[in-house]
């Protein structure tokens, strides 16, 4: 019995396949037409209309599974019709891909927050083997660095393994015109520093950045209410501030390689909550530059604010099998309940495939940014 029933479900998907062959013809002859005559990619009203008019006569209870059978036909005839629309990114990055065998490269001048000893000096000289590194107050001054020109890259830590996001950089991200070129993966081991003949029971106040404070949160609980904890710019200047001050009762919590620098010493080594800490650096650039290897690609996008416009993004992904690493939402300063999303996945820009998809997002989502394809070092 049930198979005489497979049969005749087996007879309706051979005519939905072959209907479905002739909808995506007519939708490529459409996208043709709109590339040709520069007419919009894409007219929500008519995507609602044709939902209503579809789905009105089902009863009740299909009217949702209809729905979401038409929103899957339709973004798939996007998806199709945005191969040949051609927007102006994908000329960039057909541009940028031409040159994308080239290594890294070994010297270059460099944009970096805080002084010499940051960790995110130390960034810059594990990707670049000769790194002049200018040192600037905050991260808004190192993307206007790089956005002016007077630095050819910049270094920024974008999230940490024990406290998560730099919320800072990312929301800077959504103002700045830039592009990821290389990415590191930091081990950071966080020291807390003193003058020398400084004891750790003379302690009475400890000065560092707020990342490495949370980073390190366990190590002060034990230390007691005793001892302040000051928020500094940077972990690096907060060893400074230490080497400047006049007080004896003073410490820092930084690399100990700011030991040499500022002629420190370390009363305790390791004391960040985790051993296996590490902080993530992007490099940026101020022109679109693909180098050898890269394998990652970061995006930044917003939805419609309607219900299931974030599944419908993530199942694009899925379908192409494209693993993503990294999602953050940041909200827009100019509405409520609004979001920003980052996006880093593995994918090779030279797939065809790959470049569909960005070139079906940037012409589909209300805003979307390229931020660009690389590779990470460990």
């Amino acid at each position: 019995m049930i198979e005489a029933y497979r049969a005749k479900l087996d007879a309706i998907d051979n005519k939905i396949a072959e209907l479905y062959r002739t909808r995506m013809e007519l939708a490529r002859v459409i996208g043709l037409y709109k590339a040709n005559n520069d007419l919009q990619a894409f007219d929500a009203a008519r995507e609602k209309e044709i939902i209503n008019r579809v789905t009105k006569e089902f009863p009740t209870e299909l009217k949702a599974y209809a729905k979401q059978l038409f929103d899957t036909l339709i973004e798939t005839s996007k998806a199709y019709q945005s191969r040949f629309l051609k927007p102006d990114l994908d000329e960039l990055l057909e541009n940028t891909l031409k040159s994308a065998d080239k290594p890294f490269p070994v010297s270059a001048s460099v944009a970096c927050q805080g002084v010499e000893g940051s960790f995110s000096s130390i960034a810059a000289e594990k990707l670049f083997t000769i790194s002049d590194i200018t040192y600037f107050k905050n991260f808004e001054s190192v993307f206007n660095a790089v956005e002016k020109g007077l630095c050819e890259y910049g270094v920024l830590p974008i999230e940490n393994s024990t406290v998560g996001s730099v919320n800072e950089v990312y929301d800077l991200m959504k103002r700045h015109r830039f592009y990821i070129v290389r990415s590191l993966r930091l081990p950071v081991a966080h020291s807390l520093l003193a003058k020398r003949g400084t004891e750790l029971k003379d302690v009475k106040e400890i000065f560092s950045h707020e990342q490495a404070i949370n980073q390190c949160s366990e190590y002060l609980t034990k230390l007691g209410s005793k001892v302040k904890v000051t928020v500094c710019e940077n972990t690096a200047a907060a060893a400074r501030a230490v080497a400047d001050s006049k007080r004896k009762d003073v410490a820092a919590i930084a690399s100990e390689n700011c030991c040499s620098l500022y002629s420190l010493s370390a009363l305790a080594r390791g004391v960040q909550n985790k051993e296996r800490n590490y902080t993530r650096f992007i490099c940026i650039s101020k022109n679109p530059e693909i180098f050898e290897r890269a394998d990652k690609v970061s995006i930044m996008v917003s939805l419609p604010h309607e219900s299931g416009s974030l599944n419908r993004l993530l199942n694009k992904f899925s379908v192409l099998g494209l693993n993503l690493t990294k999602l953050e939402s940041r909200p827009l300063e100019s509405s409520e309940f609004e979001f920003m999303f980052y996006f880093d996945f593995d994918a090779d820009l030279r797939k065809p495939e790959v470049r569909n998809l960005i070139a079906e997002l940037s012409v589909t989502l209300p805003q979307f940014i390229f931020l660009g394809c690389y590779s990470e070092k460990m």
